[in-house]
């Protein structure tokens, strides 16, 4: 077991806790990531608070990048020192939805009370969604790492790994636009700004952004959209018709938002999809009028990190950042240290901040 320093969750809705855990070597299939960046993502901040129960205590994160320091005996293309980003994606590769390429949706349980991670005197210790990474390293599954270009800066890197496969995934995977199609993105946070720029590489005509922040709509206008709606406005839909001169053709809903869940049909065309992308807390409802989505040949859709292949996905995400097709910079609002995570998780919630990233110093 080798001792690491990480952000521990010992309560729900507690401060994390910054403190030495251990780490055991990576077996089998596995690899040892020695982190440079860990995005804070909305949902780490909706476990540690309990909004989905779980097992404590634990050490969440789960958009990160870093290099390969240590491998299994069975890991294949993956060398000591490559760059890599690590995700929460973790397939197992024979289960029904693996094997029907859906692996966001893999079947095969994890169990992360009993992964590579232990508390300082031995005790049990969560491994959260499958990745651990407000640490700094982690042991994953090869099926969760992607080997990226080494010129791809880490902060920007560890972006790709949540919020920017799950907007662009969601419009370019869940909803398949196509060109001249129109898109509405409600939510113009982290991942709905990287919905509006997935709309915006797929070639949307009109992408228009609604949020309750007239800030965050001139923001999004930087990202590709088009058009910006208050969602304050007491029938925000019709706006957003009046810029498109007609409904969406795919309406992504990027917040865990009642209100935007109850009111997403009202935006869309005949024939078009709601994407749900946000999560909102257990036990919470939304309601909506089937009559009205079967009348006119609409949907509802769920979309688990932007349902994508990360062998796939994740290297041309990187060479569209390359290109400067893909912005990732841009998206990150504040580099914090890991003892500043508090802090960090802080100015997340007041919902100003488009990413805040812990930098690990080297």
């Amino acid at each position: 077991m080798t001792p690491i320093k990480a952000a521990v969750a010992h309560e729900f809705g507690a401060p994390l806790t910054i403190e030495e855990v251990q780490l055991r070597a990576p077996g089998g299939s596995e690899v040892e990531v020695t982190l440079d960046a860990v995005a804070i993502c909305h949902s780490d901040i909706s476990f540690a608070e309990g909004a989905w129960g779980g097992s404590l205590p634990a050490v969440y994160g789960h958009e990160a990048a870093g290099r390969v320091t240590a491998a299994g005996p069975t890991v294949r293309g993956l060398s000591v020192g490559d760059s890599v980003v690590v995700t929460l994606i973790r397939a197992c590769g024979t289960c029904p939805s693996c094997s029907g390429g859906k692996p966001t949706i893999c079947e095969t349980p994890y169990d992360g009370d009993h992964g590579p991670l232990k508390t300082a005197d031995g005790g049990k210790l969560h491994q959260a969604m499958a990745s651990g990474a407000f640490a700094e390293k982690v042991v994953v599954e090869q099926s969760q790492v992607v080997k990226i270009s080494p010129d791809i800066p880490k902060d920007a890197a560890s972006l790709i790994a949540c919020g920017v496969i799950t907007g662009v995934g969601a419009v370019v995977n869940a909803a398949g636009v196509r060109a001249g199609q129109d898109v509405v993105v409600i939510g113009a946070g982290g991942v709905g700004l990287n919905a509006i720029q997935g709309a915006r590489i797929a070639g949307a005509r009109r992408i228009v952004a609604v949020d309750m922040s007239e800030e965050k709509l001139e923001i999004a206008k930087e990202f590709g959209a088009t058009d910006g709606v208050l969602a304050t406005d007491p029938k925000p839909w019709r706006a957003a018709q009046k810029a498109m001169g007609r409904g969406a053709d795919a309406v992504i809903v990027t917040v865990g938002a009642i209100p935007a869940y109850d009111s997403a049909p009202r935006y869309l065309a005949g024939g078009g999809k709601v994407i749900m992308v946000g999560m909102p807390h257990s036990g919470q409802v939304s309601t909506y009028e089937p009559v009205m989505l079967a009348a006119v040949g609409q949907g509802m859709v769920g979309s688990k990190m932007g349902d994508v292949v990360i062998q796939r996905d994740i290297p041309w995400m990187v060479d569209l950042y390359l290109q400067g097709r893909l912005k990732l910079d841009e998206l990150i609002s504040g580099r914090w240290t890991l003892d500043q995570i508090n802090d960090a998780i802080a100015d997340t919630k007041t919902g100003a901040a488009r990413r805040n990233v812990i930098m690990f110093d080297r």
